[in-house]
């Protein structure tokens, strides 16, 4: 069970370079199992042209290594942030895409102005407030984990409804019911800040969907009675 869930992070990672959300080594995906508990993450610094499965790390809840050569990505600590205080999830990327990091940078939410937004987010896409300096200086990377479930819980916003935050001034984190569905809504998320960029470049006053076509379209494809393909579509 563990071998296979590093081949599915070692085949997320690379999904992030083949679908162009990653350059160099700016971006990982992880994936939890809540039968052992462990996360598996990329090493840090690892170039994915050069990463195997094997080199993928295992991880607790709490971020002992209890499997793998070389140090876990640095942003493990945000991503276990995520799994304890959101147990259904089971897959975690990060990337520094450019239109989802250039509203993340705007320190401004991705607004929801059409279907194709609704049909995979919600609602407009949260972004989080700034760290403070002495988050920083602390234990950053887990306090950047600290600040998304601040924003969620805070917001009272549904994980699994909106599988995308914006962390302010960093760049987008997206999760799923598996490591491979964290990085396709990675590229939605993409996909759907460039249009937002484009609508708004075209008409400044843009105004959001109206809320009824917005969850329309939602739940057509993941509320209970959804009837959207060949059965209900996961996040």
């Amino acid at each position: 069970m563990l071998e296979d869930l590093k081949g599915n992070v070692w085949q997320a990672n690379l999904e992030l370079v083949l679908k162009g959300l990653v350059i160099l080594t700016w971006g990982n995906a992880s994936g939890y199992d809540p039968v052992t508990g462990l996360v598996a993450i990329k090493p840090s610094g690892v170039p994915y042209d050069a990463l195997k499965a094997r080199d993928i790390v295992l991880v607790d809840l709490s971020g002992k290594v209890v499997e793998g050569k070389m140090k876990p990505s640095s942003d493990t600590p945000t991503h276990l942030a995520l799994y304890r205080a959101f147990p259904d999830l089971r897959g975690i990327s990060h990337a520094h895409s450019v239109a989802a990091t250039s509203f993340a940078q705007a320190g401004a939410e991705i607004p929801c102005l059409g279907t194709t937004h609704a049909d995979h987010f919600n609602g407009p896409v949260p972004v989080t407030r700034f760290l403070t300096k002495k988050e920083v200086a602390g234990e950053y990377e887990k306090n950047t984990g600290a600040v998304i479930v601040e924003r969620f819980v805070d917001g009272g916003i549904n994980p699994l409804e909106m599988p995308a935050v914006l962390v302010a001034g960093h760049g987008p984190f997206t999760w799923g019911l598996s490591p491979v569905s964290a990085v396709r809504n990675a590229l939605i998320l993409e996909t759907v800040a460039h249009m937002a960029i484009q609508t708004r470049h075209l008409n400044p006053g843009a105004k959001p969907l109206p809320s009824y076509i917005r969850e329309k379209h939602h739940q057509r494809k993941h509320g209970p009675d959804a009837y959207y393909g060949q059965g209900k579509e996961k996040p």
